[in-house]
């Protein structure tokens, strides 16, 4: 068992993109009070720049730089970014992601649908894709993708265009674990249910609401909390967790259950 007390990434680099908001963002204070140097990266200064504050508010080191992981060359500055300021990267959390148009599928925009894909899936391809190669010529390393119960394990009405990128996910997830784990980097998966954060809500759906809505929707009767999420990575980010490879650990409130 965990000893609360026991700083687990104590000397180490983590990475969390989208840790501007939500879930992001509560697993990016969740490494840095565990010692980790946790840099955020995402679309958005103002939000990275708050996260990283809120970091060193909590006594840790935290880092912002500004990428959009559907550029190449964006992901490849942020990974060279990292090593240069802080000499390698340990861990890697790939959560950005949108939710994207709602509706039925014969009613979607082209435009709308091929933005989903170029965040919730190219994204976190092109993440790996120079996590893994900055990863291999150091020993090793941990990388975890933030997928969705709707997706691989749960299909909702409305909302194909994410639930195909997210199952997706999953899937590359599962493959890159095979190809990698004999060059030390475990990969691994989490498919989070709705949770706090503002991507669960409806379009002009308050808090409030959304809460009320999804407490009638999960067996356990409420909606999640990011930091439920964050401590679920951070045990898949730990030693704990060593037998663990190309998993997705679906945290719901019971929904695929």
């Amino acid at each position: 068992m965990h000893d609360p007390h026991v700083r687990r990434f104590a000397g180490q680099v983590a990475l969390v993109t989208g840790g501007g908001s939500g879930i992001g963002r509560a697993t990016a204070l969740a490494f840095a009070r565990e010692g980790a140097t946790v840099v955020v990266s995402g679309r958005n200064p103002a939000a990275l720049a708050e996260t990283a504050r809120m970091i060193d508010e909590a006594e840790g080191h935290g880092d912002a730089v500004v990428a959009d992981v559907t550029r190449g060359p964006d992901v490849a500055r942020l990974i060279e970014t990292i090593v240069e300021r802080y000499g390698r990267l340990h861990i890697a959390v790939n959560s950005a992601g949108i939710l994207g148009p709602l509706g039925p599928v014969a009613t979607l925009d082209e435009d709308a649908w091929t933005a989903v894909p170029a965040t919730n899936l190219t994204g976190v391809w092109l993440s790996m894709k120079h996590e893994i190669a900055h990863m291999r010529d150091y020993g090793g390393g941990v990388i975890i993708n933030i997928a969705s119960n709707v997706g691989a394990h749960l299909r909702v009405p409305g909302m194909a265009a994410y639930a195909a990128t997210k199952a997706a996910v999953s899937t590359l997830t599962r493959a890159a674990a095979r190809e990698y784990i004999g060059d030390g980097i475990r990969i691994n998966a989490v498919s989070p249910g709705p949770v706090a954060a503002p991507m669960s809500r409806l379009p002009g759906e308050t808090d409030r609401e959304r809460d009320e809505r999804v407490a009638q929707l999960l067996p356990i009767g409420r909606v999640g909390q990011p930091d439920e999420i964050a401590a679920a990575v951070l045990w898949l980010a730990s030693p704990e967790s060593s037998f663990v490879v190309g998993q997705d650990l679906v945290i719901d409130g019971g929904a695929t259950a």
